[in-house]
């Protein structure tokens, strides 16, 4: 067992909640822009002192309606300003929020507002409450639904002129550190999601450590901002949106990706959150349209000295006179021009979910942009371990965060206590119970921690494919350099007690016509068509054979099938953060992959490309 302790650098306040961040922030700095909501094309600033006003005012509005101290409210909303005022006006009203999905299913929502005891419900759209009024007979116990699109907002404010503020004073005072702050629902990758109860302390804690050890990314001298643009309903944004609050970092949201580089334009964030799809497909854009403007080799040169340059930097040596040249070279002609994509001032990127590869982290180094790339869990209110401005490794997920311990057991599991861990799962003593080690959260996750206190992911424990020759390999190891090719959507490495290593892959739908047109194919090729045309097929082949290179033989993929299908979390296959859902796959592909076997039952000398009309 391998162990490394980071001292909490701010004392713990058990009195605190999750308020006293924003009236903290507020007796700070009154009149700094804490927000800019989209505007015609703009950005409308929100001083701390006017999002304090309108979280106050919502709340009254909640108790003129009937919420009481500890009542749960459910909430289906995309990523957008109104995610964060509910937030801060729920817990005012001394209430408790309930993140629901926007893509939630009507069986999901009826489970998570059942489950949770919740006694209203706030709804965007009106296509969000049509899912909820589908179970609403199922829900006696929801009285009262509120729509963001119909006004309700402002008639809730309206409606609470005249509760007093000593009345909303005496709400958002009456939680300590233990209470529940929130109850979250782990998307689920296998069975029926599970509630974790969170505490205030979870938040503020982890806020105020958090706060100084990322200070260099909180903190600019034009003033730090950010723009978020994954969902809020996950742990990852909704705590880096406290973070925020409490560091009074200016704050933007786009929900729509396919405007996500119009938005880092006109927002111009220091710092983004992303996942680490989101910068495959930053890079994977660049490298199609400098490949369409016959400008692909001189890419290729410039991602190559970037990530050279990188690992020279990160190393500490000296850069040599001809390679300095290069960089300078090719910084005019591609670097700057993506920085200059991504708003021009972005410093630093949190990334988390998924390892995002060494390559990548290199490039966007290169570039001016630090990626600290970071892990943790619902379990672990985001954060567990992250990379620092001022203490980082490429291809790490970092040192622990201040006030968190992690250990990596013999087997490989890695464990984590401090600030940030949960309380329990709601309801279920028994998973609660199955999830700690003498007060120690097992996270399931495999990994390593190096001399240095620096985690390395290497896998999910039960993921683990274990051959019929006896060989241990982990999916991830494979699947994410392979996922980093333009044309792979998803990739899902099989062969449990199989006598090789197979994949599922699936194409990028929006790389495709790109990529088949630069390729000098026909760029309305539908997945069905593409998934066996023979170039397709072939760059598949050229992305297994790169992750190949990483491994072992006896871990090495030697057949694969290309899905002429897309996964999608719509169709059940990816979580709201956009992981597989490898059971529900591994099930409904249940023929694809037998046939991959059935096909050659005996370990192939070379790799059979075959796809899913064998």
């Amino acid at each position: 067992m391998k162990q490394f302790d980071e001292p909490a650098v701010v004392p713990a306040d058990p009195n605190a909640n999750v308020t006293d961040l924003l009236v903290d922030r507020l007796a700070l700095t009154p009149h700094s822009v804490l927000f800019s909501r989209p505007d015609q094309g703009g950005w409308l600033p929100v001083t701390t002192m006017e999002f304090h006003a309108e979280v106050v005012a919502l709340a009254k509005g909640l108790v003129a309606s009937g919420v009481q101290p500890g009542d749960k409210i459910g909430l289906t909303c995309k990523t957008r300003y109104e995610w964060t005022l509910i937030d801060f006006a729920v817990w005012f009203a001394g209430a408790i929020l309930v993140p629901v999905y926007e893509t939630s299913s009507p069986s999901q929502i009826q489970w998570i507002l059942s489950d949770s005891g919740a006694t209203a419900l706030i709804v965007e759209t009106a296509d969000h409450f049509a899912r909820f009024d589908e179970v609403h007979p199922d829900l006696p116990g929801v009285e009262t639904v509120w729509q963001i699109d119909l006004g309700d907002l402002d008639k809730l404010a309206s409606r609470g002129v005249d509760v007093p503020d000593a009345e909303i004073e005496r709400r958002r005072s009456l939680a300590v550190g233990s209470d529940m702050a929130t109850l979250i629902y782990t998307s689920g990758s296998t069975g029926r999601p599970k509630g974790c109860v969170l505490s205030h302390s979870n938040f503020v804690e982890t806020s105020r450590n958090a706060g100084i050890a990322l200070k260099p990314v909180l903190t600019d001298p034009e003033g730090a901002s950010t723009l978020l643009f994954i969902t809020t309903a996950h742990v990852f944004a909704r705590f880096i949106s406290v973070l925020c609050v409490h560091g009074g970092v200016r704050v933007g949201h786009q929900p729509d990706t396919r405007q996500l580089l119009p938005s880092l334009g006109s927002f111009k964030p220091t710092f983004l959150l992303a996942v680490p799809r989101v910068f495959e497909k930053v890079y994977n854009s660049a490298e199609q349209k400098a490949e369409a403007g016959g400008k692909g080799k001189i890419f290729e040169a410039a991602s190559e000295v970037a990530v050279e340059h990188s690992k020279l930097v990160e190393a500490g040596e000296r850069i040599p006179l001809g390679m300095k040249i290069k960089f300078a070279l090719f910084d005019r002609l591609v670097y700057s021009k993506l920085r200059a994509a991504m708003g021009g001032k972005v410093k630093y990127a949190v990334s988390g979910s998924a390892p995002l590869g060494a390559h990548l982290g290199h490039f966007f180094h290169s570039l001016g942009i630090v990626i600290l790339e970071g892990y943790g869990l619902t379990e672990t209110t985001a954060p567990a371990t992250v990379n620092l401005a001022t203490k980082s490794k490429i291809g790490t997920v970092g040192p622990a965060l201040p006030g968190v311990s992690v250990r990596v057991m013999d087997d490989g599991e890695i464990e984590v206590k401090g600030v940030n861990v949960f309380t329990e799962y709601w309801h279920n003593p028994e998973a609660t119970a199955a999830a700690f080690d003498d007060g120690w959260l097992k996270t399931g996750d495999i990994g390593a921690l190096d001399s240095e206190g620096f985690l390395s992911i290497t896998g999910r424990k039960k993921e683990i494919i274990v051959t019929a020759g006896g060989k241990n390999v982990a999916p991830a190891a494979l699947e994410d350099p392979i996922r980093s090719n333009p044309l792979v959507g998803q990739v899902v490495v099989v062969g449990d007690q199989k006598p090789f290593i197979a994949a599922l892959v699936t194409l990028d739908p929006e790389m495709l016509p790109v990529w088949l047109k630069n390729n000098h194919e026909d760029a309305g090729l539908s997945l069905m068509d593409a998934s066996v045309h023979p170039k397709v097929l072939a760059e598949v082949q050229r992305a297994i054979d790169h992750a190949n290179e990483t491994v072992s033989r006896a871990e090495s993929i030697r057949k694969f099938v290309v899905l002429p299908i897309e996964l999608t979390e719509a169709a059940g296959y990816l979580t709201p953060k956009m992981s597989i859902k490898r059971d529900v796959i591994l099930r409904d592909f249940a023929a694809e992959i037998q046939n991959l076997y059935g096909a050659n039952p005996v370990t192939a000398a070379v790799p059979v490309r075959t796809n899913a009309q064998d």
